[in-house]
């Protein structure tokens, strides 16, 4: 009974959330076609200059192919000047607006390019997985513009 019960709440909850994903992204392509995702990563001590050198050498590039076809508007990455507390920091953050939240939520829009930029697909697989070991956490958030005027 137990076991039932946990996973009709976890269908109810996947559920739930799906249904308010259809309605945010239904709502999102009528008000403004654009989808905005904010990267953010929090990096080991002392090596957030390494992992950004990393990001802009092996996944950079990608998303600029992915920029040249049109799936991606902008990129836009900042860093903080100075640090916060440990629960609240980020060392590296990349804004990346897409064309559309269709795009936007492809598992890897760029995909197609890895082979064309890195044919030693070994190489960029290791350098990935150290960039990968620095990272402490890393999360995702889409966002939209609120309009102050209306």
């Amino acid at each position: 009974m137990r076991q039932i019960t946990y996973r009709t709440t976890v269908l109810s909850i996947a559920f739930v959330l799906a249904s308010h994903f259809a309605i945010a992204q239904n709502k999102l392509a009528t008000t403004n076609p654009s989808f905005t995702i904010e990267n953010y990563y929090k990096v080991k001590w002392s090596y957030a200059e390494e992992f950004i050198d990393l990001w802009k050498r092996n996944h950079y590039p990608l998303l600029k192919k992915a920029m040249e076809k049109g799936d991606i508007i902008s990129i836009h990455a900042q860093k903080p000047i100075l640090h916060s507390g440990e629960d609240t920091r980020w060392d590296f953050k990349v804004t990346i607006i897409f064309k559309n939240a269709q795009v936007a939520l492809v598992e890897d829009v760029t995909a197609p390019y890895k082979a064309q930029l890195y044919p030693d697909t070994a190489k960029l697989a290791k350098d990935e997985q150290h960039r990968f070991d620095l990272l402490i956490s890393h999360w995702d958030v889409m966002v939209e513009d609120i309009n102050l005027n209306k």
